[in-house]
């Protein structure tokens, strides 16, 4: 029980960043200039000296909780959203620690602004986006999943003619929809753009 309810605290605080995250991910469509302004104005907020660290301890709760809680329920998971959300949980945990690890050594070893470009370095150059492109894109299917799953445990009713079913099916449209654009933002649309020079560290260069 406490295990489910660290899960859930940890969960909140995390889905209030993600969100904003994938908001400014969504800015690329914009272009650099404003991808990097919008990136500015939010870490204001979520790099807060009492953010950041409330963020960071929310993301190694989440990944312990997850963890346990896939081992102790994932033979018990028979319906399709219990599953998507065992298993979409499993993988943001991997995420979690791949993602923040190679955040934080940015920063702190490689001495890098981990914006924009440290991300679309790999993400645009063969062969590191045979990697990167089904690590992200899953990660977004995976936090939208996993909030699907969620909304269609807790919801019981339908909304403006919806069942909770058809609610669940919609966040994750939506949720495919946002990739999408958040790819077409840090790929196509920028595939010209030059990496700075520090940046290509990243891709072997």
């Amino acid at each position: 029980m406490i295990t489910q309810r660290l899960h859930y605290v940890s969960g909140l605080v995390l889905t209030i960043f993600i969100g904003l995250h994938l908001f400014n991910h969504l800015y690329g469509v914009a272009g650099v200039d404003r991808y990097l302004q919008v990136m500015d104005s939010l870490r204001l907020f979520y790099r807060h000296p009492l953010a950041e660290p409330l963020i960071l301890m929310a993301v190694l709760v989440q990944i312990y909780t997850g963890i346990k809680i896939f081992r102790k329920k994932r033979n018990m998971a028979t319906a399709p959203f219990e599953r998507l959300h065992l298993w979409t949980g499993l993988y943001l945990a991997i995420f979690f620690v791949i993602h923040v690890g190679s955040v934080l050594t940015g920063r702190t070893v490689l001495h890098l602004d981990t914006n924009f470009y440290y991300g679309v370095a790999g993400l645009n150059t063969f062969p590191f986006n045979l990697f990167f492109i089904p690590y992200y894109g899953l990660a977004i299917l995976s936090f939208f999943g996993h909030v699907a799953a969620i909304h269609h445990q807790k919801m019981k009713q339908p909304l403006l003619g919806w069942s909770p079913m058809g609610q669940s099916k919609a966040i994750l449209t939506v949720g495919f929809m946002v990739m999408v654009l958040i790819f077409y933002g840090l790929t196509n649309r920028f595939q010209g753009v030059e990496i700075p020079r520090n940046y290509h560290v990243l891709i072997g260069k």
